[in-house]
């Protein structure tokens, strides 16, 4: 099934993320420990310094042992913060355990640093980002708000920029038979599920 329709994308929305809302703590559990082991075969993962995570909302995937595993490694772990000017941008806040928490205008959290501690996309290495839905082509359908695509918009000139790397982060039961690419769509370099990695371009 092709998934053209915005009809379409709003009823897939709705199915996936009611699918993800149901699994308990244990499935989420298995899934984010399969999720890091995958994760640690890239290549692109052990070589990157500064890496974008998000915290699990709304049943998403939990990359909470892919953040250990970075911090382990002597890594720097950041998380999106919503531009307070431009509020369709992300920002990314540096995160570790002992950073204080606040909710922003969604009820997600987010690291309560002063802006000045804040860097844009392009000073990043590797950004792990969520999805609802994702081909094994690496087209990837968000939650529709566009703040991932319009934050990393620069990467669609791939000529001039090579970092950071993307990555969506999903259950396998999210991937469908194909996604129709938007125009404003940016190109993921891989997913990684609890039960597989799709490279999509060499990284």
């Amino acid at each position: 099934m092709n998934h053209t329709d915005e009809s379409q994308r709003h009823d897939l929305r709705r199915e996936l993320r009611a699918r993800r809302r149901v699994l308990t703590p244990v499935d989420q559990g298995r899934a984010a420990q399969r999720l890091a082991a995958h994760l640690a075969s890239l290549r692109y993962f052990r070589l990157a310094r500064r890496v974008a995570l998000y915290l699990p909302n709304d049943g998403e995937i939990d990359p909470v042992q892919v953040m250990g595993r970075l911090w382990r490694m002597g890594r720097r772990v950041y998380l999106p913060v919503l531009s307070r000017l431009k509020h369709d941008r992300l920002w990314f806040a540096p995160y570790d355990p002992g950073t204080p928490l606040r909710a922003n205008r969604f009820g997600i959290l987010e690291p309560a640093l002063p802006a000045r501690h804040w860097v844009r996309a392009p000073g990043l290495d590797l950004v792990l980002m969520p999805l609802v839905a994702f081909d094994a082509g690496g087209n990837r359908l968000g939650m529709g708000g566009g703040f991932y695509d319009k934050s990393l918009a620069f990467l669609r000139h791939r000529g001039a920029w090579h970092k950071p790397q993307l990555v969506g982060l999903a259950h396998e039961f999210q991937r469908v038979a194909a996604l129709a690419p938007q125009p404003w769509d940016v190109p993921l370099h891989a997913v990684v599920t609890d039960r597989a990695v799709y490279d999509v371009a060499p990284g």
